[in-house]
Parts: structure tokens; C-alpha cells; sequence
């Protein structure tokens, strides 16, 4: 993982890699390309051209380098700063539950968590400032009173603090794995065993920084544990309910993967393929129009339980799954009971 950081008085960006012992040997600009996947390759050649790639503390200016095993690399990018400033955004919101400290929201899916590089509006934050002033007065403006989130395109409950001390508190619940997390998943092909665990440390990608990896060991990632069981079996799916113990960053989604089960139409961790079943012209017709249904990966954060920062009460939310998923689910249902399309 690189070393990032910001210097705003310069307007750099910079980032530091130490190149593993045992690294292949390979040009500077594809090194650096497969560290960065958010910077085009136009952009990181122009910055070895301009002499702002390091290697082992030495410019170097010419993008065949070879990049060798234990080098040490820096590259700076000039920074245009982002304006930070978040304009409330009147977007409706599914509220399971609000009080004074806390609120618990239905996330839909397409909506992204908090604003990012390229999602500078539209976001659960912009419509819970427009929603709750009371947010305004926290400190970190970017993600004011997160203590967690989901992928943009996984539906489902989060919880928000409304105010510092709820923030601490919560932030102590995650951190401490005291709160209870379920989420529903549709996963390619027949799990052999009704329920397991998974534990397998994860980590970003080391060649696609957009993405997660299970890492054997204890050398790379973060300790994840994720507990699963199945809900329904269908002909070449499965509907199970997952439990983190851990928080990871797409833990359910790297973790499925790692076992052989990508979900269903993850198009990050190749479940939005046909992985299973027949080659039959109808078969195929029926999992594009499934595709069609739900077009995203097939996960929902169903249900949330934390203590009350305030009152110390013990705080259960549980929510419907939305209609797209629903649909999917009837239509693996009609499939496998008719099984219209066996060999």
C-alpha cells in the first residue's frame, strides 16, 4: 500500500511505494500505473517526463526504467484542490429512525455514501445535511457522522450520529465489533455447507487499487470474518444472509469470491458472468434478463443492531429487501421449481 501524502500549501500530491522483495522487473510507467488506478497513463508519463518520479531518492526522467525488487519509488502529482464545501441537496430518504443523536437510514442503491473524487453531489450526505442542520456543527464536513458505509450499489441500513459524543460512542461500537450487521446476498453456485465462516485477511488490490484481495498470512490486509448461512438454494444460486464480525471494505463481496461464490452480477469481482449452470441459448437469455432486473450486485444491508450512545437501550432495525431484489429472487424461484431449462 502506498504512503500518500497531501501538502496544500504546494499543491502536490505524493505518493511512496516500496516494491516488494520478489517483484517482477518492470517499467516505471507500467509500476506506477498498476499503483494508481485512479491516474490516467497519460498523467502519471508526464510526471516522470517532468522529472517528479523518484527512484531510491534519484530523478528519474525516462518511463523504461526497470523498477526492481526493495526500490523505492515517490511520484508527485501537482494537486488542484477540491472545494470541500457540501451544498444540501433536497434528495428524499427512506428514515427508519431518528432522535436527537442518532438516525438510522435506508440507503437506496445507486446512491453513493459520502462525496468522493467524481460524485461531488447526489450523495447520502448532500440529502442528510439538507435534512438534519444539526450535521453542519460536526467537525469532519466531508462525512459528517458516518461510522460506516456501503457500496454504492448496495442497498440498505446505516446508522448516522447527529452529534460528537454519538459519533465517539458509535465509532467505539465498530471498532470494538460490538454491533450486529446481516446482509442478504444471491451468490453464484450450490454452497456445500449450510452455514460457515470465512476468515481471510483482506487488503486493495495489488495491481487495482479500485478493488479488494483475500492476502494469506498476517504479512498484508486486515484480519475479516465473515459468518454465512443459507437462506434458499436454486438451480445454480444461492440466497444466504451474511454476518460481519469484521468491517471491511467489500469484506462479504472479496470474501464469496475467495470461496468460489461471487455474487450475482458483481461486475468488480466477476459475478456479472454466467458462472454456472447450462449453455443452453434460453439459459442465457434468462440470466441477462435477470441481469436486467438487478443491475448491480446482489446485496443488502438488512439489518442493524447497536446500543443507544445516550440511553444505553439496545437498538434493532430490520429492513424489507428492495423491489429489484425481490424480483430477482421470484424469478430464480420460477426457474428452479419449473426448471424450465434443464439439460
Amino acid at each position: 500500500m502506498p504512503k500518500k501524502t497531501i501538502f496544500d500549501d504546494n499543491l502536490i500530491e505524493h505518493f511512496n511505494f516500496l516494491v516488494e522483495g520478489g517483484h517482477d522487473i518492470i517499467r516505471l510507467d507500467k509500476f506506477l500505473m498498476t499503483r494508481l488506478a485512479n491516474k490516467s497513463r497519460n498523467r502519471i508519463q508526464q510526471c516522470i517526463i517532468n522529472g517528479n518520479v523518484f527512484c531510491n531518492n534519484n530523478k528519474q526522467t525516462k518511463s523504461n526504467y526497470k523498477v526492481k525488487p526493495n526500490d523505492e519509488i515517490s511520484i508527485r502529482f501537482e494537486y488542484e484542490p477540491l472545494d470541500k464545501s457540501i451544498i444540501p441537496e433536497n434528495i428524499p430518504l427512506d428514515i427508519v429512525y431518528d432522535d436527537d443523536d442518532v438516525i438510522v437510514v435506508n440507503k437506496k442503491p445507486g446512491m453513493v455514501v459520502h462525496p468522493s473524487f467524481g460524485h461531488y453531489s447526489g450523495t447520502l450526505v448532500h440529502a442528510l445535511l439538507f435534512r438534519y442542520n444539526d450535521l453542519n456543527k460536526l467537525d469532519n464536513q466531508e462525512r459528517p457522522g458516518l461510522v460506516h458505509r456501503i457500496d454504492k450499489n448496495t442497498s440498505g441500513l446505516l446508522v448516522v450520529a447527529r452529534n460528537a459524543d454519538s459519533l465517539t460512542n458509535l465509532s467505539a461500537q465498530f471498532y470494538n465489533h460490538s454491533t450486529e450487521r446481516k446482509y442478504i446476498a444471491l451468490v453464484w453456485g450450490v454452497l456445500k455447507q449450510d452455514k460457515g465462516t470465512i476468515e481471510a485477511n483482506i487488503g486493495r488490490n495489488l495491481k487495482n487499487r479500485k478493488i479488494m484481495d483475500v492476502f494469506k498470512g498476517d504479512e498484508r490486509g486486515k484480519r475479516s470474518l465473515t459468518h454465512y448461512r443459507v437462506i434458499e438454494r436454486f438451480s445454480y444460486v444461492t440466497l444466504i444472509e451474511c454476518q460481519l464480525e469484521t468491517g471491511r471494505t467489500h469484506q462479504i463481496r472479496v470474501h464469496m469470491k475467495h470461496i468460489g461464490h461471487p455474487l450475482f452480477n458483481d461486475n468488480e469481482y466477476g459475478g456479472d458472468k454466467i458462472l454456472k449452470g447450462t449453455r443452453f441459448s434460453k439459459y442465457t437469455q434468462f440470466i441477462k434478463n435477470c441481469f436486467k432486473i438487478l443491475p448491480r450486485q446482489a446485496l443488502h444491508a438488512k439489518s442493524l443492531g447497536f446500543t443507544h450512545p445516550k440511553n444505553n437501550r439496545k437498538m434493532h432495525f430490520d429492513s424489507d429487501l428492495p423491489q429489484d431484489f425481490e424480483e430477482l429472487i421470484k424469478k430464480w424461484r420460477i426457474y428452479s421449481n419449473s426448471n424450465l431449462f434443464a439439460n
